[in-house]
């Protein structure tokens, strides 16, 4: 028996707070968590040279990995996910906002944002 992809690269999770918040949007949305997902992208750009991108969508792109955390459905397209292979995403709250948070071990490099990073 064979390996598949998903079994050879680490994991792309969420925390249960970034789960909850997902959750929440998805049923702003009218959407269910079964059909539904997170898309988790790295997009060229941002002060560092690559941004993360967040979107919630109906259903997975017929090239996509779909990862499942916390019950939340994530959708990770080939491009993204050689750069966010173990990372952990998150969710914070303080006086000055609340967003998405990204704990990545591929990135070499970030800024203040917290939503730009290099490899």
């Amino acid at each position: 028996m064979s390996e598949s992809k998903q079994d050879t690269l680490p994991a792309v999770d969420l925390t249960a707070e970034a789960a909850e918040k997902a959750r929440q949007f998805m049923a702003e949305e009218d959407l269910l968590p079964e059909s539904a997902g997170l898309r988790v992208s790295v997009l060229p750009g941002g002060c560092s040279g690559f941004q993360y991108g967040l979107n919630i969508e109906e259903k997975p792109r017929d090239d996509d990995e779909v990862r499942v955390s916390h019950g939340i459905r994530l959708f990770i397209d080939p491009f993204s996910l050689q750069y966010l292979s173990g990372t952990v995403i998150g969710y914070a709250s303080s006086f000055q906002g609340s967003g998405f948070t990204f704990n990545n071990p591929n990135a070499a490099g970030g800024c203040g944002c917290g939503s730009s990073f290099a490899v």
